[in-house]
Formats: structure tokens, C-alpha cells, sequence
């Protein structure tokens, strides 16, 4: 994860984009395609892409590795709690 430990809210948001996304996709593929189908998606994608971009300008990190540990953190580990 090139070093970088992402903060658990920046995981969260992503499991949550992530999840959003595979139930537009099965939406889609039920009912067809359709920009509303996919709005919920856009939006959580749109908001956890902000909220890598603002933690890595206070941190100075590099945003491109900060989003990769972010990934790699919420799609490869277990949620906790």
C-alpha cells in the first residue's frame, strides 16, 4: 500500500462507492440501463474521489498513492467492527 495507512473513513467511503456501484450494475442488468439507475454510484464515487483528494492536500500525500491504499484497504480486508 505504498506505505500509506488510509484513514478508516476514506475505506468506509469506498466500501460504500464500491457497494453502490455493484447494485447499479445489477439494476442495469435487470432492468436496463438508465442514468438514474447509476446516480447513487455516481454520487458515493464522486464523494470518496473528494475525500482522497482533501485528505491527501492536509496530509501532503500523494493523492495517487493515498486512492490506491484507500482501494486496495476496502476491497481487499474485512469491514471492522
Amino acid at each position: 500500500m505504498a506505505g500509506i495507512e488510509p484513514p478508516a473513513e476514506l475505506v468506509e467511503l469506498q466500501r460504500a462507492a464500491d457497494a453502490a456501484g455493484a447494485a447499479a450494475g445489477a439494476a442495469a442488468a435487470e432492468s436496463g440501463y438508465s442514468p438514474e439507475v447509476w446516480r447513487l454510484w455516481l454520487d458515493a464515487a464522486e464523494a470518496v474521489q473528494a475525500a482522497i483528494t482533501a485528505h491527501a492536500r492536509e496530509a501532503g500525500l500523494n493523492r495517487y498513492e493515498l486512492e490506491r491504499a484507500v482501494k486496495t484497504k476496502a476491497r481487499l480486508t474485512e469491514p471492522e467492527g
